[in-house]
């Protein structure tokens, strides 16, 4: 069951990251990008990382993708033009695109040693040791970032500002 789930969330995974590229609306690949983010929670929780699926879901795929709204929004940004489309560039990338994709599948496959599964919930460090050392240990890089998020909103406002 824990490997149909994996392929499953792994397929939506690769599905929305594919789309995120393809989109020309930055709309729409902001929200391919929370796609991605979502699934990789899930991914998270099936190798047991309760804290980690939590946080991605909060942090990521909620406060950072507001924030990336707020900015396109913010600039502006229209569709992008569709480049033309060259046939022999696809014709003959692809076919090198699944043979890297093969080559580097088996390389992990042949270097990766065999490990038991993960059972859901055996992760030993609980969230009172984690939230004790992001407030305490970790305290200067939290308020760092919350303080670069800041900085990049107001860079936001400032670029989109229009002169009057």
């Amino acid at each position: 069951m824990d490997a149909l789930l994996f392929l499953l969330f792994a397929a939506i995974a690769v599905g929305c990251a594919i789309n995120l590229v393809l989109q020309t609306h930055p709309i729409s690949s902001a929200l391919s990008l929370v796609g991605v983010m979502g699934s990789l929670a899930v991914l998270y929780l099936l190798l047991g990382g309760e804290f980690i699926a939590a946080v991605q879901l909060i942090v990521y795929a909620g406060a950072i993708m507001v924030l990336f709204i707020f900015v396109i929004m913010l600039l502006n940004a229209g569709a992008e033009q569709k480049p033309t489309r060259n046939i022999l560039r696809a014709a003959v990338a692809l076919p090198l695109l699944f043979t890297l994709l093969a080559i580097g599948a088996f390389l992990v496959a042949s270097q990766t040693p065999s490990t038991d599964v993960v059972k859901f919930g055996s992760f030993i460090v609980g969230g009172r040791e984690i939230g004790s050392a992001l407030f305490t240990t970790y305290l200067l890089p939290f308020e760092a970032t919350s303080i670069l998020i800041l900085i990049a909103i107001l860079g936001a406002i400032v670029l989109a500002r229009k002169e009057i």
